[in-house]
Order: C-alpha cells, then sequence, then structure tokens
C-alpha cells in the first residue's frame, strides 16, 4: 500500500514554526489579510492538481470566500453545515478520512504597504483553519498543518515581493485531525480565524513568558519575563525597568476576576516593542480547596463554544466583546472555554474585565466511546507527537494571561498515555496553574476532581468527602466542569447546586452548558438545527443548549442563572431588618449602592437608598430597614432590597443590578371561599337558569348537556374551561437516551396523557351551583381522574371550583394540573399580580419577583428553537387579559400559574419550529393549579422530588370578572 497522503499522516504538520506567546499588537508592522479571497471547491481531496498555487495562476473564473468565514455558509452550491454532537460523521477508520473530502483552495493576492520595513523578517500567522491547510507563498510551499482551533505560523520574509504576492490555501474538511475533534457543535470547514502577515524587525523576540506570582501574605508580587533574546521589561506605574530573566519584587495589588488589576508595561527586545499586561495573582491547592491570592475561589461559570448565527465560529472583537460584557452583567464570573482554545482576542478581554478561565486543549474523539474505545488515539503512541503539539499550542499560545487559571487537556476523549504524555508536559512547561480533565477519574494527571452533570445527591456525598475512589481523588477541589444542561425549557434545579456549593467548601461552582444556542440563520426556519441542513447524520435540536438564543437575545435561563449566583444575598434579618452577605470572593461591597422599596399588593409605595457598610468578601452584616410608609390594611406588603453600581464600569453603568432581595412584611388576605364573601358588600347568589339547551349562571352562559362554559359576559369562551394535564413537552421533559432515570416526556406521550377524554357524568344545579362531574382518562389505560366543577356567581363574577381525586396505580408524574379555555384573540395585553417579569416553573424561579406586572400577550411566551412548553408566569394572585374594549380578570383564591398564548398545546407539541406556529383566532388561556419541575435530565439528572407533581387529590378555584374589578 502506498504512503497515506499528509491530510491523513497523523503527524501535526511540517514547516511551522514552533508555537509561541500571543500577543494583539505591537510596534512592529502587521498586515491583515483577511477580506474576500478567490475560492475553488472541489469534491475530494485530489480533484485539482497544485498549478493553482503558481504565482501566475489565472482564478478569475473562481468565485470568492469571507476570510474568516466557512464554505459552507455562503450556500447548497458549497455543500452545508453538519451537526453530530457524539458521532463522527464519516466512517471511524483512523486515521483514513472519506475520498468524498470536500477540498477548498483560497488564493489571496496582496501588496506589502509602502511603509513596509525593508529589514528584518516576516511571518505568516494562521490563527484558525478547519480542519487542516497546505499553504504556498508565491508558488513555494511552507508547510502544511492539522489542529484547527490552534495557530501556527510560517517564516516567509525571504519569500516576499514588495507587490503582487500569492498566497495559497488548500484546506480540505476531513483530515487525521478530525478524529481529534469531535467537539459537539457543527463541522464547519475553512479559513475561519484571521490571517496575518508580521514583520520580525532584527533582534526582535520570538517568544516570552511573563511570570507574576503574588504573596497574599506580604502583599508582594515578583515580575519576570522569560524572553528567548534579551530584552528590557518596563513598568511604569510600578517604577521597574529590568533585564529580561532578572526577577524584582514589589508592592502590588493582585489581579482577580473581581478586581482585574492590570499593570501596563513594556518588552522590548531588538528592534520591537511589545506592550506587556501583567496580572499577579497565584493559583494554589490548600487543603484540599482552589485558591487565588490565598482566597477560595466559587466558580459562576458559563462554558462556551465559539458560534455566530451568521458566520459560525468566525467571531469579530466586539461579538467577543458582547458576550464578555453579558457575561458579567449576568454576575457569571468564570468561562471553560469548551472545546478547544479560544481566539486569542477574546481571552485579552477575559483578563481586562476580569473572567476566570479553564482554557481547554484541541481535543476531543468522543465518537469513540460507542466503540468500547478501541483505536481511540489518546492511547495510541503514534497520535502522542499530535497531541503534545496540541498541548504545546495552547499553552505556548496563551500563557501569559493571568486570567487562566487552569489548563485542560481536552474533553471526552477517554484515557490514555497520550494524556499522561500531555500532563507532564504541560506540568514541566507551566507548574503554576492547575490542571484539568475531567475523563480521568483517577485524578491521576489532574489536580482538580472534575465530573459533569452529577446528581444533587452525588455533589452533597463528595461535598462532605463521603464519596468513594482513590485517596488523591478526596484531597482534591471539586468542579462540574458540566452541569445544569441550559437546553430548551431550563435548566431546572439551579438554585438546588449553588446551596450545595455555598455549603461545602470542597464544592467550587461548576460552568454550565453551555452558553450560546447554536442555531444558524435559515432561509425558512428562521433558526436551523441539526437535520435542516440535508445532513446524512445529525443530532437534532442538541446543538441548541444554551443561555443565550442565537441572536444574544439572554433567555429565562440566564436571567435565573445570574439571580442564583449572584454574589451579595440579601435576606431577612429578623424584625426591621434585612441581612446583606457578601459572597464575593474577593470584593467587598463598596463598589455598590443599595436602595429599598416597599411594595403593598404589587403596587410600590415608597422607595430610598439604604445605607450598607463596605462588608469584606465572605462576611455577612445586619441592616435596619427603615419604617413602613402607610398602606391599606390587610394589603399583601413586602420590602424588595436591590444592589446595584454604584459607579459606572467596563461593562455596565452605574445603578446595573447585581442582586435583589423580597422580605415579606404580611401576607395576603385570605382568598374567600365564595363568590357572596368576596364582595365588599354580601351580594346574593345568583341562581341558575335553564332555558334553551343553555345555562345562565351570571355573567356565564354555559352547555346544558355538556356543562361547558361557553361565554363569559361579552366573551366567547372555547374549549369549556376544562381540565388540562397535558404540556409540550420541554427537552428536559424528553430527557436523553442515554439517562438511567426515567423520562417523564415518553412515559407521558405513552400513557396517553396528550390524548386526554372528558366523560360527562353528572349535571346538577341547585339554587346557587352549577355542579359537572366528570372522569378525565387516557384510551386505553385503566388511570384516570375524577374531576368535579363547581360554579357559582354573583352579579358580575364567575367562580369555578375545581375537585380532582385521581384513579388507578398513578406512576408518574402529571406535566400540569389546571383548566384551559379559550378567549378571543383581541384581548392582547396583559396585567398581572404576582411574580415576574418573566417565565419561571417550580424549580426555575429564583428570578422571579412579586409586583404588578404587565406586557403584550405576543410577548409572554419564549422563542425556544425547538418549540415546547414556555412562558408560565408563577404564584400569580390576579391577572387580566384587555383589549381596548373588552377584557377579563382571573383571581385564585390561591397563588396560580398562567400562560396565554395564540396557539394550543397541541399545536405547540407539534410544531418542529418557531415558523411552524401560526396565531389563530382564540387566545388560549391555562390557568395551572400546579405545574411538574424543569430539571435538566437532556443531559443531567431529572426533577428533584420536591418539584414533582404527583397525582393526587386537590382542589382549587379561580373567580372570573371584569376586568378592573
Amino acid at each position: 500500500m502506498s504512503a497515506l497522503p499528509w491530510y491523513e499522516d497523523v503527524s501535526p504538520g511540517r514547516g511551522t514554526l514552533p508555537p509561541r506567546a500571543w500577543y494583539a499588537r505591537s510596534d512592529a508592522s502587521a498586515l491583515s489579510l483577511n477580506g474576500d479571497w478567490a475560492f475553488r471547491l472541489s469534491p475530494t481531496a485530489d480533484t485539482e492538481d497544485e498549478s493553482f498555487a503558481a504565482p501566475d495562476f489565472d482564478a478569475s473564473g473562481w468565485g470568492t470566500v469571507a476570510v474568516p468565514g466557512h464554505w459552507v455558509l455562503r450556500g447548497k452550491e458549497y455543500g452545508g453545515p453538519a451537526y453530530t454532537n457524539v458521532r463522527y460523521p464519516f466512517p471511524v477508520d483512523p486515521p483514513r478520512v472519506p475520498t468524498e473530502n470536500p477540498t477548498g483552495d483560497h488564493l489571496r493576492r496582496f501588496d506589502l504597504p509602502a511603509d513596509w520595513p525593508a529589514g528584518g523578517g516576516a511571518v505568516l500567522r494562521l490563527d484558525g483553519v478547519e480542519s487542516c491547510a497546505r499553504v504556498w507563498l508565491n508558488g513555494t510551499e511552507l508547510g502544511e498543518f492539522k489542529g484547527s482551533r490552534l495557530a501556527h505560523e510560517f517564516t516567509v520574509g525571504h519569500l516576499l515581493g514588495a507587490r503582487d504576492n500569492v498566497l495559497a490555501l488548500r484546506v480540505h474538511q476531513w483530515s487525521s485531525g478530525s478524529y481529534l475533534e469531535d467537539q459537539d457543535q457543527w463541522w464547519l470547514p475553512g479559513v475561519f480565524r484571521d490571517v496575518t502577515l508580521l514583520h520580525r524587525p532584527a533582534g526582535s523576540p520570538g517568544d516570552f513568558f511573563t511570570h507574576a506570582p503574588y504573596d497574599h501574605v506580604t502583599g508582594h508580587g515578583t515580575l519576570r519575563v522569560e524572553c528567548d533574546v534579551p530584552g528590557r521589561v518596563t513598568v511604569p506605574e510600578l517604577g521597574l525597568d529590568l533585564a529580561t530573566g532578572e526577577s524584582v519584587t514589589v508592592p502590588v495589588e493582585p489581579w482577580s476576576a473581581e478586581v482585574p488589576r492590570l499593570y501596563e508595561g513594556e518588552l522590548t527586545a531588538g528592534g520591537e516593542r511589545v506592550p506587556l499586561r501583567i496580572g499577579f495573582r497565584t493559583v494554589a491547592v490548600e487543603n484540599g480547596v482552589m485558591t487565588v491570592n490565598g482566597r477560595r475561589v466559587l466558580f459562576r461559570g458559563v462554558n462556551r463554544h465559539e458560534f455566530h448565527p451568521q458566520h459560525g465560529r468566525a467571531l469579530d472583537l466586539a461579538t467577543m466583546r458582547q458576550d464578555v460584557v453579558l457575561m458579567k452583567r449576568h454576575n457569571i464570573n468564570a468561562v471553560r472555554t469548551s472545546h478547544y482554545p479560544p481566539h486569542p482576542a477574546f481571552l485579552d478581554l477575559c483578563d481586562t474585565y476580569g473572567l476566570w478561565v479553564i482554557d481547554e486543549g484541541d481535543l476531543e474523539t468522543h465518537g469513540f466511546e460507542d466503540l468500547a474505545w478501541q483505536g481511540n488515539p489518546v492511547d495510541d503512541p503514534r497520535w502522542t507527537p499530535a497531541l503534545l503539539d496540541r498541548a504545546a499550542r495552547l499553552v505556548e499560545r496563551d500563557k501569559n494571561h493571568p486570567s487562566v487559571v487552569m489548563w485542560s487537556l481536552g474533553n471526552e476523549c477517554g484515557t490514555g498515555a497520550g494524556l499522561t504524555a500531555m500532563a507532564r508536559w504541560i506540568r514541566d512547561r507551566d507548574p503554576s496553574r492547575l490542571l484539568h480533565y475531567e475523563g480521568d477519574r483517577s485524578c491521576a494527571d489532574t489536580d482538580v476532581y472534575s465530573r459533569m452533570y452529577p446528581p444533587h445527591a452525588e455533589v452533597d456525598e463528595i461535598g462532605r468527602r463521603a464519596d468513594e475512589g482513590p485517596e488523591r481523588r478526596r484531597e482534591l477541589p471539586f468542579v462540574l466542569c458540566e452541569y445544569a444542561h441550559a437546553m430548551g425549557n431550563g435548566p431546572g434545579g439551579l438554585a438546588d447546586y449553588q446551596r450545595l456549593f455555598e455549603t461545602y467548601e470542597r464544592c467550587q461552582g461548576g460552568f454550565v452548558w453551555e452558553w450560546i444556542d447554536h442555531g444558524l440563520v435559515h432561509p425558512v426556519h428562521g433558526y436551523g438545527y441539526g437535520g435542516d441542513f440535508g445532513e446524512e447524520l445529525h443530532d437534532g435540536n442538541f446543538v441548541c443548549d444554551g443561555l443565550l438564543f442565537p441572536d444574544r437575545t439572554p433567555s429565562p435561563g440566564l436571567l435565573e442563572y445570574k439571580k442564583v449566583v449572584e454574589p451579595v444575598r440579601i435576606a431577612d434579618g429578623g424584625p426591621g431588618t434585612i441581612l446583606v452577605t457578601n459572597g464575593h470572593d474577593v470584593a467587598d461591597l463598596a463598589r455598590l449602592a443599595f436602595t429599598w422599596s416597599f411594595l403593598a399588593d404589587g403596587e410600590t409605595l415608597a422607595t430610598g437608598p439604604l445605607d450598607v457598610p463596605a462588608v469584606a468578601a465572605g462576611a455577612s452584616t445586619r441592616v435596619a430597614l427603615p419604617v413602613p410608609p402607610s398602606h391599606p390594611a390587610g394589603a399583601e406588603t413586602v420590602w424588595t432590597v436591590r444592589a446595584v453600581l454604584a459607579e459606572d464600569t467596563a461593562w455596565a453603568s452605574a445603578g446595573h443590578e447585581v442582586a435583589w432581595g423580597q422580605i415579606p412584611v404580611s401576607g395576603p388576605a385570605t382568598a374567600p371561599r365564595s363568590v357572596t364573601a368576596a364582595a365588599a358588600h354580601p351580594v346574593r347568589p345568583m341562581r341558575p337558569v335553564h332555558e334553551a339547551g343553555r345555562i345562565t349562571l351570571g355573567p356565564g352562559v354555559f352547555d346544558a348537556r355538556s356543562g361547558a362554559l361557553l361565554s363569559l359576559g361579552s366573551l366567547p369562551v372555547a374549549g369549556g374551561a376544562r381540565l388540562d394535564v397535558w404540556r409540550a413537552p420541554t427537552d428536559n421533559d424528553e430527557g436523553a437516551p442515554w439517562q438511567p432515570e426515567e423520562r417523564h416526556g415518553p412515559l407521558w406521550r405513552g400513557l396517553g396523557l396528550h390524548r386526554m377524554r372528558h366523560r360527562i357524568d353528572e349535571i346538577t344545579w341547585s339554587d346557587d351551583e352549577l355542579t359537572v362531574r366528570t372522569r378525565v382518562a387516557p384510551a386505553a389505560s385503566d388511570l384516570g381522574i375524577r374531576t368535579t366543577y363547581r360554579w357559582s356567581a354573583d352579579g358580575s363574577s364567575l367562580r369555578l371550583g375545581v375537585e380532582v381525586v385521581p384513579e388507578g396505580d398513578w406512576r408518574v408524574p402529571l406535566p400540569r394540573l389546571g383548566v384551559r379555555l379559550g378567549l378571543p384573540a383581541a384581548l392582547d395585553r396583559a396585567v398581572w399580580y404576582g411574580a415576574g417579569p418573566g417565565e419561571a416553573y417550580p424549580d426555575t424561579r429564583a428570578a422571579a419577583r412579586l409586583g404588578r406586572w404587565e406586557a403584550a400577550v405576543d410577548t409572554l411566551g419564549t422563542p425556544y428553537l425547538r418549540p415546547q412548553e414556555n412562558g408560565a408566569r408563577i404564584d400569580t394572585r390576579w391577572v387580566e387579559l384587555t383589549s381596548r374594549t373588552d377584557g377579563v380578570r382571573v383571581r385564585g383564591d390561591r397563588a396560580f400559574s398562567f400562560t396565554a398564548r395564540r396557539w394550543t398545546t397541541e399545536q405547540l407539541d407539534a410544531a418542529a419550529h418557531a415558523t411552524d406556529l401560526v396565531p389563530g383566532d382564540t387566545l388560549w388561556l391555562h390557568l395551572d393549579h400546579a405545574q411538574h419541575g424543569i430539571g435538566s435530565q437532556s443531559c443531567g439528572p431529572g426533577v428533584l422530588p420536591a418539584y414533582r407533581l404527583d397525582a393526587a387529590p386537590a382542589s382549587f378555584s379561580f373567580t372570573f370578572g371584569p376586568a378592573g374589578g
């Protein structure tokens, strides 16, 4: 057999320079080669010869492609994106790849700027190419490389001319490197990061390493800059001027994610001046706890893939900055760069704005798990040079960033000698940071014990150090590198995890999976997911599992996470006081201002500032509240206390809310059990009137044969206001096939809860009540729910009391328990008193605060990329739905949940994309006594017992009246 072509060889490549530190700028000249390139796509790797690399090649008949960019996002004629989570989208036969190997030839002609220096050399830098590239300049082959999310450089100064230079790249979609890059994301070939020509003045540094440890006992930092050529380092603010390799210790302020103190310096060597951004900090494990500068760190983190809905992984600086700013505004303090090194400019932003970073290697071989890890490259010595190359390119590029506190070998690639070799190399090169890899349960190669999606009970066990396992593992800090799968509606259970992190010193937080939905712009669906682009093999909407929607709009999950991880806790401190706890790792509360407001039945009666001292990190204080203002007797009253930025910051303006708490003063008056008792002056109950097949009871008209409500005052009613137990299953209801727990979505559907039948057993009426007795049950089952509706009325209001008694052996929880009715679509405005302003469910309710809220009905829903249950407003006392001319108010005897939307649950359940949902002429109102929790079972644990809606006898009631009542 002939030798394998270079793109199938297991070596990392040839011709590239050794990896080195990245820096954003220097005074040396640089020329960006980004822009429109000539482009030709071939169906196989050898369709075309190499003549296109010749300087005189005529590419006038070619198309163009944007660099940075992905050719598969240009249209069907260029192929299409493909999404798989675990499975390789080609036959697994390492290191071989298919003959059908789309290949993009790229050409860029350029002139040197008129002021390009005559002396010195030059380097061509490519920051990211998927999956591999062969490179020519002016007809001379420079070499080739693999490692898509890694930087590669070539020496080119001797080949450059002043004018008409020709840079040629041949990029193959598949290579041996693809076996090392099986990350859960879209497969997107192309030159997706910057291409830059860098002038290298004589004697300029090839590489440098800034060491800046901090001694938290003395308050001193020690600076030493290693450089491969002699040079000098200056830091004017510290009065420093020293030679490279020399150490100096001085008093400094340390760097942290909360106080990202950077000192601006400069490295001068040969003919180049390189700006330095120095952050002094020391990472350590002390008594089994990870510390930075002597303080325990609690990660409030996210996993971040690089993604843009139009440009894939080709992100510009503005988008990267938008991500960082959104993270800071939502109390996120840490990022795991899943599952590869990010664009290096992102780490500059993390240094500047302040985020802890786990910097992860470009390595994942997850597809071998389904093959029992047979042939896994990380346990095959032939691949070890490629693995070590990836480790070196990770560390060398990013080693000068103070934000990076851990190196991660990679993700989901089993175990093997190759990983051990990587760990050994990284520890040798940079012992100042911790080493992470979740797949090593022995922790032989790591400095932290890391897990994905452990249930809460297991986290509790690990926190108590009661878990079994190697002794070394029990002595390490514990992090959840992935948890709380943010797919669709959810994740649930965040607050329960956070309580564990704040209880156990060893449990140092986690990283939600993940930051953003990977929905690509689609001509029909708005945003597409797996399968929408004609993929042969795909994993559906599993790629849409982020806290942001594709356009970077925060989801309800992100708002929930912001509240759950808020670094200041505001709680009831006893009569007339609040307890303020500073949960920051480092910062005191001097940068925050506090305000109070006093609410009565949801209305704000008074507000004012609150004097809170600059509480140190980890400490608490009690603060007296003012005397409550006068308020109506019997009103439900509550204090709301907010912590906001006192001054502008780089990521938010003064007044931005960081944390809040609500402290009840007096609860709501007990709701009346009858309409008569509800009136300010008792009114004689209305008597049901039976006439012409209708029963009239106050403002309600019913069908005499079925007992269904037909109208409410002037409003026609569809659907009869009858019991409803079904919801369009969420991604977390559906669960993941590999989950050991029961998956409720499939169980519900298998039981038939989506097609319940309603049998009328009895309709009776008396002087003051209409009673309808029914049995609600699915076909082919002996399970059922005995349901009694009791209707009563006064002159303007209609009351519905519902009693349910389950029959049979119900072994699964109910999705929801309430009533559904259809109202005219003209009702387009909602006002409610309860929790808001956004959606909330039993285990996703931390961010919902009590108040009076108002919204357009069409904004109440949440546009998850795969439609599913959404939009519930929890703890509602009353809600009004109005049009310009009409309206209805619904009040509950107890707090309830309401949902209003212009399509039925059945239509929502059947939709695959938001574009499938077409508003109808009915507004469907759900009034829920209870809903089942959400959980995180799309990849994590299911609903905790406290949030299950088990079938059990229940009673609840609603009163319908005119708007404004």
